[in-house]
């Protein structure tokens, strides 16, 4: 009997990072589910993936909720098995000065970013460990190691996304999951403002890029694997 394909749970998937990692996916024979906030893109997503000969799940979730996280990772169970690689990418920020940033927006970016890595996660490594295997990969920032102005709060989740994957990493390494984290410097999505995108886009990563570099990461020879890695424009950050 033919070994099934490896499914892959990708948050924040309808766009950037996320939409472009779901699809290097497909393209390596992976059954993919996308989730994230707007149906819209995530069918568009979707639609990419089956032109391309791909097979895709969609399914609305907010990652900030334990709620929709629970029921979107029974659906996937039920859909189309126990997740063998979950990415974090869901993520969301705000360029702003720290004494202008509101408690909704400290909240929101927590939230999403810290809190939405945590609970996607602890769904998904109980079957990672009774398996034996399985992929963690969290799409960080640079931001977490690097100073950055008006990006205090964001650099507060990302460091502590880092902070508690290094954690997780020690516990289950010698238990057959790989934690993997990529901290990207800034890549030509729209969580930068148009006119940052029209300034410096010549300067960003393309996130086509960085999703075929996130799919090398899942094939590493057995023998070997990557715990962090840093990526960054040939011209560094901006």
């Amino acid at each position: 009997m033919a070994e099934r394909a490896p499914v892959v749970w990708v948050t924040g998937a309808s766009r950037g990072i996320g939409a472009s990692t779901a699809i290097a996916f497909a393209r390596i024979g992976a059954s993919v589910v996308l989730t994230g906030r707007h149906a819209k893109q995530l069918r568009g997503v979707a639609a990419r993936i089956k032109s391309e000969g791909g097979t895709s799940l969609s399914l609305m979730c907010d990652v900030r909720s334990a709620a929709s996280v629970s029921r979107v990772h029974r659906k996937i169970d039920e859909s189309v098995g126990a997740v063998d690689v979950l990415v974090n990418n869901a993520g969301v920020t705000y360029f702003t000065a720290f004494e202008s940033t509101s408690i909704k927006q400290f909240d929101n970016v927590l939230s999403t970013n810290l809190r939405g890595t945590f609970l996607c996660t602890q769904r998904v490594i109980p079957d990672m460990l009774k398996g034996g295997r399985g992929y963690i990969i969290n799409i960080i920032s640079v931001a977490a190691t690097t100073t950055f102005m008006n990006s205090s709060v964001y650099a507060a989740s990302k460091a502590g996304i880092l902070a508690m994957s290094r954690g997780l990493r020690a516990e289950v390494r010698k238990r057959g999951i790989r934690v993997i984290d990529i901290l990207p410097g800034a890549v030509d999505t729209d969580i930068w403002h148009e006119g940052a995108r029209k300034k410096y886009g010549e300067k960003m990563m393309n996130p086509d890029d960085v999703g075929d570099l996130i799919v090398s990461m899942y094939c590493q020879p057995p023998g070997l694997t990557t715990d962090e890695i840093v990526i960054r424009s040939p011209e560094g950050d901006l």
